[in-house]
């Protein structure tokens, strides 16, 4: 399937577009219009229409297509504290200034809450414009047209979804705002209301898409219907669980069966009805051998441009494109999660030594001896049994591993000037520094970001040819696998166990070349959501998903501890404690993480904005 590349397309009308907060986009405002004509003559035909909506694609983006960040807020991946400081993030990116720690985080996403509500106004540019062609547009053009308002429209459901997941009640607006001034008067609007306005988004997009999308990283309908049934997913969290920090929000246990019930339905819908399929059809495919990186796992190529682009079986659902080298569109994930000896990259984000207890067996299905952490120059250490600094520790454990992180003596390809440097061995603490294995002298990979005894494979280019920040990756938002689990988790809910929810499980497992799950993993609501929470850790890792299912869930202080407890410490491979969390936290540190402060600046401008609760 060939990719949409987008293009900053700006017409001079777009020049006027105010996002919230002026001072965080004035650099977005002050891009070059690619079309100077005046708007009258520009909005005439589909290439018009088709051309404003890329310039939506491109605004929203950046929106999410560093949401491996977000999972800096979970237990099982690092975001280094320097990760989103201005010169390590594109000028005035969304993700700047946000705090990616498990804790302490809610106070630090004013920007972010600035750039959604900018893609909120870009989306609704295109929206009543196009819409203003449909009287007049020629009887075949109106399909055409539809489906670019569909587009939008699903572009601004997901933003909207992204603020009320973060803030709650948060201001609804579907005109175009051309100054602060057309905002600076508007009130928070209850979390039901504007949950309602993004299902009719959602379920507009539905109805207009095709099938199909016109490229890859083009919206079409299953994408529509599992975002809708995303949104009534969470919703039906928030009446089950509580948002106690919302108190404009009541939740009613009614309305989250009926919730479960609806988001079901539209997943199974997307599972049945559009032909889609796993990845290399959910094979495992090769483990390959310890400490080599010529074959790996399925699931590993998953996650580069070099093969996942193509996406015939369809399990991207909805993905954003990047342009690569020469383009200044590409993505940046090389740069963040891998280290010195890859193109210069800088391993902002690192996965923590506790993810790796998580991949089971692949002999019993179930989670293996925990791991030792040894210190290397111990006696034995390297052959100690279940040693964490042992290779032989990692032997016969869910591909997913393999395919995901690296311990030491693990090799990926090195990369410097777009060439490759040869393989290049993973060793904790042991930077850029000459080794000899098994007769051959290697250049330790040099990624001193990391400080757990192991660095992301996931989502690192094996091959030469693109810079750091160049790759031309589709990042997910929504891929087949989330679907099935959240399918499962929807029907547990309502249902308990049910024979295809667990044969979706199964298939997700089976991608790691693990066994069905064993019958007393199914055996009841509990154990069956353990189950399915298990594989979302382990499917999901670095996508940007565990913290939103933390808080939509409760389970923060499940996770960790209670408030005022003893805290929790992150270690490494090696023994040594790293970072101690949630000390003495109290209960009002805790409320703080399950909802965001609305800006103060935002309130300083808008005397109508309310603060939420824990932010008082």
């Amino acid at each position: 399937m060939k990719k949409i590349n987008f293009k900053i397309l700006v017409i001079s009308a777009f020049a006027g577009l105010a996002f919230f907060s002026s001072s965080c986009t004035k650099n977005l405002l002050e891009q070059t219009p690619t079309v100077d004509m005046a708007s009258s003559q520009f909005w005439v035909t589909e290439a018009d229409a088709t051309t404003a909506l890329m310039g939506a694609y491109s605004a929203v983006r950046p929106l999410f297509d560093r949401d491996y960040y977000m999972d800096g807020q979970s237990e099982y991946v690092r975001a280094r504290g320097t990760s989103t400081t201005s010169g390590n993030l594109r000028l005035g990116d969304a993700y700047n200034g946000g705090n990616y720690n498990p804790s302490g985080y809610g106070s630090s996403f004013d920007k972010m809450y600035s750039y959604l509500y900018g893609g909120v106004n870009r989306t609704n540019y295109v929206i009543e414009n196009v819409k203003k062609m449909l009287p007049t547009a020629k009887p075949t053009s109106i399909a055409t047209l539809e489906a670019v308002i569909g587009e939008a429209r699903l572009l601004r459901g997901m933003v909207y979804f992204r603020l009320i997941s973060m803030w709650g009640d948060v201001p609804y607006f579907t005109k175009i705002n051309y100054s602060d001034a057309d905002v600076a008067t508007l009130s928070r609007i209850p979390i039901a209301q504007i949950k309602d306005s993004i299902m009719a988004d959602f379920t507009y997009a539905f109805d207009k898409l095709p099938a199909k999308g016109a490229a890859l990283g083009r919206a079409m309908k299953p994408a529509a219907l599992a975002f809708r049934g995303k949104l009534q997913l969470y919703w039906a969290c928030w009446n089950k669980n509580g948002w106690p920090e919302l108190d404009t929000f009541k939740p009613d246990a009614a309305a989250a069966t009926t919730a479960y019930t609806a988001a079901a339905a539209d997943f199974k819908a997307v599972i049945d009805n559009y032909g889609l399929g796993l990845f290399r059809n959910g094979d495992p495919g090769d483990w390959g051998t310890m400490g080599n990186a010529d074959v790996l796992p399925n699931y590993f190529y998953l996650f580069t441009p070099q093969f996942a682009n193509a996406n015939t079986e369809g399990e991207l659902i909805m993905a954003f494109t990047h342009g690569g080298t020469g383009t200044n569109q590409g993505e940046e994930l090389m740069r963040d999660v891998a280290g010195r000896s890859h193109e210069g990259s800088q391993c902002w984000v690192s996965p923590r030594y506790e993810i790796a207890d998580r991949y089971q067996s692949t002999i019993t299905g179930d989670f293996a001896t925990k791991m030792i952490p040894t210190n290397p120059s111990t006696a034995g250490a390297r052959t100690k049994l279940n040693s964490a600094v042992n290779p032989a520790s990692y032997a016969n454990r869910d591909y997913r591993m393999k395919s995901s992180i690296m311990w030491d003596y693990e090799m990926s390809i090195g990369l410097t000037s777009l060439k490759s440097t040869g393989m290049c061995p993973f060793i904790y603490k042991s930077w850029a520094v000459n080794i000899v294995i098994n007769g051959v002298t290697y250049i330790t990979y040099n990624t001193d970001g990391s400080n757990s005894g192991y660095v992301f494979r996931k989502f690192l280019r094996n091959y030469a040819g693109q810079g750091r920040s160049d790759g031309d990756y589709s990042w997910p938002v929504m891929r087949l696998a989330d679907v099935y689990l959240m399918y499962a988790e929807a029907t547990n809910e309502i249902l308990g166990p049910q024979v295809d929810a667990i044969t979706l499980v199964n298939k997700i497992r089976r991608r790691g070349n693990l066994p069905a799950l064993a019958a007393a993993k199914t055996a009841d609501k509990a154990t069956f959501f353990s189950a399915i929470e298990q594989e979302r850790i382990v499917e999901l890792l670095g996508e940007g998903q565990r913290g939103f299912d933390l808080r939509r869930w409760r389970a923060i202080e499940r996770v960790w501890c209670p408030p005022n407890g003893v805290g929790v410490w992150r270690i490494d491979t090696n023994g040594a404690n790293q970072t101690q969390y949630f000390v003495n936290t109290t209960e009002l540190a805790y409320q703080q993480c399950y909802i965001f402060r609305i800006p103060p600046g935002e309130r300083n401008r808008n005397p109508n904005l309310t603060q939420n609760k824990p932010w008082m």
